[in-house]
């Protein structure tokens, strides 16, 4: 791969976007690469967490400009086709089976900021900002928008999507945007609490309390009282289920956290 790298210690591996002469900006090879790396990842059983990472001084710029002005010149057919890969890119990340962490320094804008929607935990630096600037450049946030109003709701969401505005580290915090605000020599050591944190669960418990974040809100009442409750039920029986327990009563870790 050329615009990513992938970095595995453990059960532990770390995505790295790789383009920092780019500002990490978004292109379609990039996008490719990302998204055959995420897939990858998610299938290895063997993972526990994933974190997301950019070379330099930028998360990531959003969409690369030599590319978005290529686009103008290909067909509304082609622009469609594209634009459901970077769709796909998002949605690989919104539906890791682990937890995913982002780490975030410099300026996240457009699909940067769209990662961060897409990660569990997101760390960023204090002196970060990010942005939905696409309507200052006449197009709109479209793919990344079914994952940013999943993650901060359609009423804040209105506002960012509407002015294009940049939000520093400590807005993002407040609007749910970002889990925890650093300064930014502390962001590999917060990160690495986090990953601790995480260590400390249930890995299949963690996969199953990721989908009921993803399905649960959108359903009926009714649909929802068997859907959690069969989960619920089939995880009690598991052996990591009666592994908890089991632990809790005889005062020791359990075996998933034995290595922290």
């Amino acid at each position: 791969m050329s615009f990513v790298r992938v970095e595995r210690s453990g059960a532990i591996a770390k995505l790295v976007l790789s383009r920092p002469d780019a500002r990490n900006a978004f292109n379609a090879e990039m996008i490719a690469e990302t998204t055959t790396a995420l897939k990858q990842l998610g299938n290895d059983s063997g993972l526990r967490i994933l974190k997301i990472e950019a070379e330099g001084p930028t998360f990531c710029a959003g969409a690369d400009v030599n590319w978005m002005k290529a686009q103008k010149d290909v067909s509304e057919t082609a622009n469609f086709a594209d634009a459901q890969k970077v769709f796909d890119m998002f949605r690989a990340a919104y539906e890791f089976p682990r937890p995913v962490i982002a780490r975030v320094q410099g300026g996240a804008f457009g699909g940067g900021a769209g990662l961060m929607c897409c990660s569990d935990i997101v760390v960023m630096a204090d002196d970060a900002v990010t942005a939905f600037s696409e309507v200052r450049l006449g197009i709109i946030p479209a793919t990344i928008s079914a994952f940013v109003i999943r993650k901060i709701g359609a009423g804040r969401a209105r506002e960012l999507f509407l002015t294009g505005r940049r939000i520093s580290a400590e807005q993002c915090l407040d609007l749910g945007l970002a889990t925890e605000v650093v300064p930014a020599l502390q962001l590999d050591s917060a990160v690495e609490r986090w990953v601790s944190e995480l260590l400390a669960a249930s890995p299949s418990a963690q996969a199953l309390a990721k989908e009921l974040l993803r399905e649960v809100p959108f359903m009926a009442l009714d649909y929802a009282r068997d859907f959690t409750a069969a989960r619920l039920a089939r995880q009690r029986v598991t052996r990591e289920g009666q592994e908890g327990l089991t632990s809790l009563l005889e005062k020791r870790k359990p075996f998933w956290a034995e290595g922290e």
